[in-house]
């Protein structure tokens, strides 16, 4: 069993120079902190929040994620599909996801703002109720996935295929028209 770190913060932390110590984090922050490349294996972040941190292409295999927050972030291909599935509630503002993915997740009421989510994996994921506001999700891919009261209003460059996945009163904008309906190529002005 790992160590227990709580209400702590930890600033400008580079896992190049210190690797951060197995555990448990309950009520965390993490400031400026360069965790690229780290191996987060069987991590528990637990009320958590991440203030500009970097997380690119770290390993996060059976890591838990409950109600964490990620502000500002970079997250650059990092696999939520591995994580903890028990209790994962995730929080991105303003946040680089870009090759992420998220295949199978189950995040009902995720919320997204201002993220870039390009070339994301959401196949057959549960993002019921979750909200996406200012999102850029070029490329993402929306395959079976659970769409059901999703608020894309405010989302841009999505393609989502309303036959492969459910979209029962899912909101989108007159503008993201064309992002539902591409596959059909019909022109609309």
């Amino acid at each position: 069993m790992g160590i227990l770190f709580s209400d702590q913060t930890f600033s400008k932390l580079n896992s190049n120079q210190v690797s951060p110590e197995p555990g448990d984090y309950e009520n965390c922050i993490f400031k400026q902190c360069d965790f690229s490349n780290t191996n987060f294996s069987k991590f528990k972040f637990i009320d958590c929040e991440f203030y500009e941190c970097n997380l690119s292409v770290s390993t996060i295999s059976n890591t838990s994620f409950q109600d964490v927050h990620f502000i500002q972030c970079k997250l650059l291909g990092l696999r939520f599909d591995t994580a903890n599935q028990f209790g994962l509630s995730l929080h991105f503002e303003h946040c680089t996801l870009n090759h992420s993915s998220f295949y199978k997740c189950r995040l009902p009421k995720i919320k997204m703002e201002g993220c870039q989510l390009q070339e994301v994996d959401f196949s057959e994921s549960d993002l019921s109720d979750g909200v996406f506001t200012d999102c850029d999700l070029m490329h993402a891919t929306f395959d079976q996935t659970n769409l059901e009261k999703a608020d894309f209003r405010t989302a841009s460059n999505f393609s989502i295929d309303p036959e492969n996945n459910k979209l029962k009163k899912a909101k989108f904008s007159v503008n993201g028209l064309v992002g539902l309906l591409g596959k059909y190529q019909l022109q609309i002005d």
